[in-house]
């Protein structure tokens, strides 16, 4: 028997998967694994498993939201393991579970995490953290950990549009000098996104074709503040339509991305705030992870 370690948020999304245990369990047995559960109690407490005793199985499997399976990254690669990886999306979005094409249902994605078929994928580093798919500043940015989880579990995806639309009034703009390999980025932004996703917070579509998740690349959009009505009309415009050749919209793909701010601000990482920061740089890690889907 393979050993198995499944790692669960109990409160991800509406709190169904502590249902599923029986079947999950017997599941993963019929497959040949050997199944430890840990429930997660706290912020970081996915982190900390991980890091002491992901290297004691041959696969992990994480049940939770994109929050959740940010932090098992965050303890594989701190701690230099590369057990693979499987993953059950039960959180309020899901926005990597997306991009992904994961199964709908815990049933059939527990199936698939316990499957025979893997991808490599990239995963970002902020500093001395990681991000599975986005790391983001501006409007839009505090959606994710700004909305109170309770409002999240009744409303879900909803619940993302709404804080969305309710953060428009107080949206200001940001000064940001952002530098590429051989191209840099400076004006006044009111959103920028360093993603290897094709959906950013619930709120932000990229179209399917630009996104390879496993390319050793970034895609880099960013959203420059509109000085009148007529801006703001293209900004949403654009988005719309998914035309990134707008003179509003900067989209660019790149493996490394330095950013400069003139004041602190908040950074998210997937979903998860990342709060003070006036200066960074965000790398691709390629083919960091190896994911069961």
């Amino acid at each position: 028997m393979q050993r198995l370690l499944l790692i669960v948020n109990p409160c991800a999304g509406t709190k169904r998967i502590p249902r599923f245990f029986p079947q999950i369990i017997e599941l993963f047995r019929a497959r040949g694994f050997e199944s430890t559960v840990y429930m997660t109690n706290g912020r970081g407490d996915a982190t900390d498993i991980v890091r002491e005793r992901g290297g004691d199985f041959d696969r992990i499997v994480c049940a939770g939201g994109d929050g959740t399976f940010n932090e098992v990254i965050t303890g594989l690669l701190s701690a230099g393991l590369t057990t693979p990886l499987g993953y059950i999306p039960c959180g309020s979005t899901n926005d990597f579970a997306t991009t992904l094409r994961l199964p709908k249902t815990i049933m059939e994605a527990a199936a698939s995490a316990a499957g025979e078929t893997s991808c490599a994928l990239d995963v970002g580093q902020f500093g001395d953290r990681y991000f599975s798919y986005v790391a983001s500043f501006g409007a839009f940015a505090r959606t994710s950990y700004a909305t109170p989880q309770s409002v999240k579990n009744a409303l879900g995806h909803l619940a993302y549009v709404l804080q969305g639309i309710s953060d428009i009034p107080s949206i200001r703009p940001l000064h940001m000098r952002l530098e590429l390999d051989d191209l840099v980025f400076e004006d006044d932004y009111i959103f920028g996104a360093v993603s290897n996703s094709t959906s950013v917070g619930g709120v932000l579509t990229l179209d399917e074709s630009r996104v390879d998740l496993n390319d050793g690349l970034f895609e880099l959009v960013l959203i420059k503040s509109p000085k009148d009505i007529f801006e703001l009309s293209e900004c949403i415009r654009a988005l719309s339509a998914q035309d990134y050749s707008s003179k509003m919209i900067t989209f660019v793909s790149a493996p490394e991305v330095r950013a400069f701010s003139g004041e602190t601000l908040d950074w998210t990482l997937d979903g998860e705030c990342m709060p003070d920061v006036n200066e960074t740089t965000i790398r691709n890690l390629r083919s960091a992870i190896t994911l069961y889907c």
